[in-house]
This record gives C-alpha cells, sequence and structure tokens, in this order.
C-alpha cells in the first residue's frame, strides 16, 4: 500500500466525538481514527454525521503560502 493511498477514497463516518472521528473506507473497508489535534475546536456530529460521506486531503498537497 503506497502512503498516499488512503487519499485515494471515500470515508462514511461511523462515529465521532469531541476528539475523534472514526471512518470506514468505502472500496476497502478499512477503519481509520482521525485524532483531532485542536482541543479548542472539538468535533461534532453535527458537523460529521455517522454516515456522511468524506474524503481526505493529503497535508502535503497543500500549498506553504
Amino acid at each position: 500500500m503506497r502512503d498516499t493511498a488512503i487519499f485515494e477514497q471515500k470515508y462514511r463516518v461511523i462515529a465521532v466525538d469531541a476528539q475523534s472521528l472514526i471512518l470506514r473506507g468505502v472500496l476497502t473497508g478499512d477503519v481509520l481514527t482521525i485524532r483531532n489535534a485542536d482541543g479548542a475546536a472539538p468535533l461534532s456530529e453535527e458537523d460529521y454525521p455517522p454516515g456522511k460521506l468524506i474524503a481526505l486531503n493529503n497535508p502535503s498537497d497543500q500549498d506553504a503560502n
């Protein structure tokens, strides 16, 4: 598996709490847990309702400016 393979598929939200987002890959079924590094901006079910389809962005593809 390539290092960037996680950015090439979509995910469904399985669960969310203030500090983590649990996702399942639509194609692979892989389960990922994304940890929230910003305690001042908690995650919520309002923003990430279970079943929502999302894609992950590769931060190394972002412009530095």
